[in-house]
């Protein structure tokens, strides 16, 4: 539990900073359903990562499609596998609102870190 919010104290820090990387300009950029918690409860800390006392940022880009599914993700900043592979899972599994542009959904590109910390 204790590591759990860990985890979640960093995201939120992090979270804030960091959120969305855009090139185009949206009226309203994707979030996701939820909150970030939606995106904390999906992230399951690899226990062999755990064991040997592995953390880091991964960093994530994906597109959110005009119905907020996520598709095209990609690890832009690795860690290592085991936790590349739970921060995509994470995501992959993470309902989004569209992005906004003159009043209609449209596909969006976003850039998010996810902290693994070990207390």
């Amino acid at each position: 539990m204790r590591t759990l919010m860990n985890i979640s104290l960093l995201f939120i820090l992090f979270f804030g900073i960091n959120l969305f990387a855009q090139e185009e300009k949206l009226d309203k950029y994707p979030e996701p359903v939820g909150g970030i918690e939606a995106i904390m409860k999906n992230v399951a800390y690899p226990k062999s990562a755990k064991d040997t006392g592995i953390e880091g940022k991964v960093i994530v880009k994906f597109v959110v499609d005009e119905k907020g599914n996520v598709s095209s993700t990609e690890v832009m900043k690795s860690v290592n596998d085991e936790l590349d592979k739970a921060a995509l899972d994470a995501i992959k599994k993470t309902k989004f609102t569209p992005g906004i542009k003159d009043n209609k959904p449209v596909k969006a590109e976003v850039t998010i870190p996810i902290m693994f910390k070990l207390s």
